[in-house]
């Protein structure tokens, strides 16, 4: 089949987005409140701002570079680039890794799409009105129970990332992420405006802004550097993907900051809801993953003074929250896998994206189905197939494929593809070409191996 024309993002406002969107997703509104809140509030928040500035730029500028002066997927960037070497493996791995955190990701997003019907019936304060124990806990594991309701859920998000995907590029995911991105920040101050009138708030924020360097060790550090790495999706090679399409006027390190604001910004704005939300409901913030699905729920029926409207308008906005912010990230993670899927086998667009949403939802009901009714034949090794998929990406996969990120841009890459790019060919000024290229190649290797280290439990 011959291979559709390459597109490319209209203008900057669309390139930042679509990037910010990749980034924005449940690593915000779920993965940064449970590690700020299991290391120490406000001391997580300061190293992990110092994070993405001294880690998380560098790489992503390292992206970026790959995949504009490529002008191919991540899966080709490596083999364009350096032609006959072993580096082409590294994009190819950037592309296995995206597609097995989709397979499992669409699981969570399938949740979300579930939450979300449940709180535009009204239907949380039924469970919190029958008084029995552990009523909302009991709701979430009836869920995953049922593999029809799971994949029912699951196959409605992953067609609804199909659709946009299949649109192509400007038609697509620049006009998807113009949409929803503007959206989820309407909402989240929205979120935000309301939890500042609780009675938890003033003891919310302390915990989340007031400095306590006591709370400050290697431990902290560390969960705070993977985290910049995951919340900004670098070893993913969606930001690789996503600058392939880049115009040649595109500032690469405007554009990286810019990325990195947007989406500390949504971090804290989560931040600033959900802390004052739990401190008003008496819960601890230290409770863990369980936060979005099973405390946040219950919580909210708490929260805003026996309102039952406030209640349900607040509730239905954060579960509408948490799909939008899931489908930005889903979005970039099933292009990654798309584009090069149509560049390495010269399949038309909308035959790439149906292969890869077919194979992501199959393997995706078997993730799904693997913590619920068919747990037993589905789990190895004390792990479920959902939880092999998360531990085989988030502690290999990704610190491995940022590590050799930051290798092959501060060793390998010459350093006329780095001028080029970060000043395009001499148009624009980069007064830190000299800081970024150190950085590059001597800080991010040594930090990213660190969060390898630490993730396998050597520290």
């Amino acid at each position: 089949m011959k291979q559709q024309k390459r597109g490319n993002f209209s203008g900057r406002m669309g390139l930042i987005l679509a990037s910010a969107g990749s980034a924005v997703g449940l690593g915000n509104l779920w993965r940064f409140p449970t590690e700020c809140g299991q290391n120490g509030g406000s001391a997580f928040l300061i190293i992990y701002l110092l994070c993405v500035i001294v880690f998380g730029l560098p790489v992503m500028v390292s992206e970026f570079m790959i995949g504009r002066s490529s002008r191919v997927s991540v899966g080709k960037a490596y083999e364009v680039l350096s032609p006959g070497t072993w580096w082409k493996w590294n994009g190819r791995i950037q592309v296995l890794t995206p597609l097995i955190i989709l397979c499992f990701y669409n699981v969570v997003a399938g949740w979300t799409l579930w939450y979300t019907g449940a709180a535009a019936i009204d239907y949380f304060p039924t469970l919190a009105a029958s008084g029995e124990e552990h009523v909302f806990s009991n709701f979430f594991s009836q869920f995953i129970n049922s593999w029809w309701q799971q994949a029912l859920c699951l196959i409605a998000f992953s067609l609804l990332t199909h659709l946009v995907i299949v649109q192509g590029v400007s038609k697509g995911i620049e006009r998807a992420s113009k949409l929803l991105m503007p959206g989820l920040f309407i909402l989240l101050l929205v979120l935000v405006g309301c939890a500042m009138f609780m009675p938890g708030t003033a003891e919310g924020l302390a915990f989340l802004f007031k400095p306590d360097f006591s709370k400050i060790d290697s431990g902290v550090v560390l969960s705070a550097m993977g985290q910049a790495f995951f919340s900004l999706s670098l070893g993913m090679g969606i930001l690789t993907t996503y600058a392939s399409y880049f115009r040649d006027d595109a500032d690469l390190g405007k554009s990286a900051v810019y990325v990195s604001i947007l989406d500390t910004v949504v971090a804290l704005l989560c931040g600033m809801f959900i802390f004052p939300t739990v401190f008003t409901a008496g819960i601890e913030p230290t409770v863990g993953p369980s936060l979005l699905f099973e405390t946040l729920p219950s919580v909210f029926q708490q929260a805003f003074g026996g309102n039952l409207v406030i209640t349900y308008v607040m509730t239905l906005s954060f579960f509408v929250l948490l799909v939008l912010a899931t489908l930005t990230s889903a979005i970039s993670v099933h292009e990654a896998i798309t584009s090069y899927v149509a560049e390495q086998f010269h399949f038309t667009r909308r035959n790439a994206a149906r292969m890869v949403t077919a194979f992501t939802t199959f393997f995706g009901v078997f993730c799904a189905l693997s913590l619920g009714a068919s747990a037993d034949w589905l789990t190895w090794a004390d792990r479920s197939m959902f939880d092999w998929f998360d531990y085989i990406t988030a502690k290999w996969m990704l610190p491995l494929a940022g590590f050799f990120i930051s290798i092959y841009a501060g060793w390998y890459l010459s350093k006329r593809i780095w001028w080029v790019q970060m000043t395009n060919a001499g148009t624009r000024r980069f007064p830190f070409f000299a800081l970024f290229f150190f950085m590059v190649r001597w800080v991010c290797p040594v930090g990213i191996l660190l969060i390898f280290l630490n993730e396998l439990g050597v520290f």
